[in-house]
This record gives C-alpha cells, structure tokens and sequence, in this order.
C-alpha cells in the first residue's frame, strides 16, 4: 500500500511521562485564589477535595511528570491510539491539504476521558479514598470516571445535567454498568440542588450547577474526594499523551503540522492535542515552528470568543477557588445544545492563559453546520463523530476548503475526541430537519458578567 492511511505506535512506545506547558510559559499562570482571603491558594486549601498527587500535580511546574506504571498498564488497554490520513475525506474535498485526525473514540468509554479518569482513580485509591463524586455533561466524564473507578474499587456518583441527562439516557446506562450512581443535576441530594430547584423546578441544568453538587458532597464527606474530567492543570496534563503519541505518529509519516484544531468546552481534549506542538514551539530548536493552534467552540457558549478574561469561580454556587479564565460568568446557563460536553461557562485556565499569550486563536460554530461536517466525515471516513468532536471536523473541513481556494497544500491535524455512538438520537433531529441553532441571551449573559467577583 502507499497511500497508508493509519500510523500505530506500539505499546513499548507510549509516553511515559505527561507534559507540563507550565514548565514552558514565557510568562506564568496566575494563580487561584482562596474565595474567602482572595489570597493565593496552599496545597492545604486543596486537601478537602483532591488527594496530594493531584495536588502536587496542579501546582507543578516540572516539565515531565512521570506516568505511574499501573496506570500505565491500563492505558495500554488502548493507547496509543491511531492516527488516521482522512485521504476519502482529503478526495471528497477536492483539496490539496493533508488532513490527519488523531482518534481517541478507541477508549472503553469512547472518548479521551480515560486518560485523566484512570489516574484520577489510581491516585485517589492510592491515598485510601472510598469515593468519588464528578459532575458531567454528555456522560463521557462521567462513564469514563464510573470505568476508572470500578478498576480500583471506588464507588462513583455523578451529577449529569439536566438536560444531558434527559438527551442521552444510554450514556447513563453506561455509567451504571461500570457501577457508578447517576443522579439528574439539579437534584434534591445537595443543598445547593434544592435553593436551585426551590427557585427554578424545570431548570435545565448546567456544569456549573453539576459542579457545586458534587464539591458539597465531597467537602461534607471525609471518606469521599472529588473529580473533575476538565478545566484544571492536572487533567489537562493527564491528556498530554494525545498530542505526544500524535508527535512521534507524524514522524512516522514524514509529516508536520501546519493547523492544530480541538474542540473546546473546558479545555481537555484541546489541551491534550495542542500543549505539545505549542511546547515544541516555545522550547526552541529544530521542530519550533510556529504553527496555528485552533479551538473550537460552541457559538451558544463561547467562553474564548466571547468571555470576559477575569478571575471567576468554577460552579455556580461558588463553592469553588477563583482562577483566571476566560468566562460567560459562573450564573451563565448555556442554551441546551447536543454538544453537552462544550456547555461550561468558563475555559480551562491554561487554555485561557496561551489565548491572551497570542499563542492560539479561537473560533465558534453553531451546530447544525456542525452535523453537517460529521455527517460528511462519518460517510467519507466511516466514524460517526461525538457532537462535541463535530466542531473540530467543521473547523478541518473550513481550513482544507481554505487551501483548496487559496491553492495551498497545508497539513491539517485535529483530535477526534470521541464517537458518536450514543448521541444518534442527536444526528436523528439533524437528518430529519428537527435540528435547530441555538444562541444563547445577550441579556443573561450581560446579568452574568455583571456578577464577577471584585479582585484587585
């Protein structure tokens, strides 16, 4: 064959350590703050909801961190995962661009989440947690942290929005397959899910709103730590192993990138594809080219392209520290859109931080166009995309159709973060007309960023 369409690494070849962008940075992350002293947060100030790896993990600045063998051994289950030349799509296109897309729906729980889960869960079990509680939108964190935390014999319960909760009932037959608890978001078993129901009964729910239930959970529980599939250092070091194993599989095939593109909603799967070309970047040396670095996001709830760059809190409830971010406002409900995964309010602090940096740029779509593009993937391609991942084949099908127009033959890369296995009741309102473009309320969103907490 010379038209080689997939690169597979063996397994002796998976990274053995994550990627810390932090290490890198030509000017450092501003750091969260207690929400009472507004002062800069301690490891202690941490301790109530994580266990001190993920701690020491978060406040890091070491370049590499080493991955922890029995983690390891897992992730072997599917990883590295394979990168595809989307050559039917490149013919379907008519474009002189190369387009490759690095495929993380390969997971048991068919997206990248497992990457972060199955440390999360190890680390926590390592420190004598019983407990895990998480929110989630879609359910891919919440089913891949139910899997992880079946592996090392956590009980699991997660907060699924609402909405997301009524939209994709076999994402949460999937959690409680692996074990784990899924309760509707608002709910009644928090506090804070009751002063929200009392005041709004049919309220579609939010991550936000998610958030804040599952921190009251674990901060009133000894036995119990909380997780969190996005937005944070940790994760998004734990998702470094996409974009490595994409580097070394480029190699493979005498290729480099010219256009880096991820769909954005915390941060993660970005994060996990973008840090290290942006690495390579900012270390210097032969492969530091500048390249373009793309997220992509929801036009209903544009956090990049939209938010204010403020310190905000991370729930609704604002029981969490404030961090510096790109944000709607933490009151911000987003419109209820098919990628339930991109429906967060504010964006990872990193990914914000190299936005400001002039390092990436950001983009929106609304979701018809697409469905569109995932439609055109999976009958060219053969995979059906996550609605969440439809925004990054829109935004590689734009930029291929941009060299086609401008005579270029760019290289195109884009994470496939997930299948779309359990979102065809989504692709079913898109095929028969149902499928409508959703714009969030420029009056809400002005109420929200009106209510951003005061720091100096």
């Amino acid at each position: 064959m010379t038209d080689r369409i997939k690169y597979q690494l063996d397994e002796s070849r998976m990274p053995t350590s994550w990627y810390n962008i932090a290490a890198d940075l030509p000017v450092p992350l501003p750091p969260p703050l207690h929400p009472g002293t507004l002062q800069p947060l301690g490891p202690s100030d941490l301790a109530p909801l994580f266990p001190n790896a993920i701690i020491e993990q978060e406040m890091s600045t070491e370049r590499w961190i080493d991955i922890p063998e029995p983690v390891r051994e897992v992730l072997c289950q599917w990883r590295p995962s394979p990168l595809f030349r989307a050559r039917r799509l490149e013919k379907l296109l008519d474009t002189p661009a190369k387009i490759y897309y690095k495929y993380e729906g390969v997971s048991p729980a068919g997206s990248h989440k497992p990457n972060s889960a199955v440390p999360q869960a190890w680390y926590n079990a390592q420190e004598g947690v019983k407990r895990l509680t998480t929110e989630t939108g879609a359910g891919q964190w919440g089913s891949s942290l139910s899997y992880a935390g079946g592996l090392f014999g956590l009980d699991v319960t997660i907060f699924q929005v609402r909405v997301s909760y009524d939209q994709k009932p076999y994402r949460r037959a999937l959690m409680e397959t692996w074990g784990g608890r899924c309760v509707a978001s608002p709910s009644n078993e928090t506090e804070y899910g009751r002063a929200v129901l009392a005041q709004y009964p049919d309220h579609i729910g939010s991550l936000g709103i998610a958030i804040s239930e599952a921190v009251e959970v674990a901060a009133k529980n000894d036995d119990t730590k909380y997780a969190l599939g996005s937005v944070l250092n940790h994760v998004l070091l734990h998702q470094t192993i996409v974009g490595e194993e994409a580097i070394t599989q480029l190699e493979m095939a005498g290729d480099d990138p010219d256009v880096v593109i991820g769909c954005t909603g915390g941060g993660s799967n970005f994060a996990g594809i973008a840090f290290p070309f942006i690495g390579l970047q900012l270390r210097g040396g032969a492969n530091a080219r500048k390249r373009r670095i793309v997220a992509v996001e929801p036009s209903a709830c544009p956090s990049l392209s939209r938010g204010q760059y403020a310190y905000d809190f991370g729930d609704t409830g604002r029981m969490t520290p404030l961090v510096k971010m790109h944000t709607l406002g933490s009151e911000f409900t987003p419109p209820g859109l098919h990628a339930g995964g991109l429906r967060y309010h504010g964006m990872a602090p990193l990914v914000s931080h190299v936005k400001e940096l002039g390092l990436i740029e950001a983009r929106n779509y609304h979701q018809t166009a697409c469905f569109e593009a995932g439609v055109m993937f999976a009958r060219s391609e053969g995979i059906v995309p996550a609605p969440e991942s439809n925004h990054a084949v829109r935004a590689a099908i734009d930029e291929a159709l941009r060299c086609k127009a401008e005579g270029k033959s760019e290289t195109i890369l884009f994470c496939l973060s997930g299948h779309g296995h359990f979102d065809m009741s989504a692709y079913t309102n898109y095929l028969s007309g149902k499928l409508v473009d959703q714009d969030y309320d420029e009056k809400e969103l002005a109420m929200a960023l009106s209510g951003l907490p005061k720091v100096g």
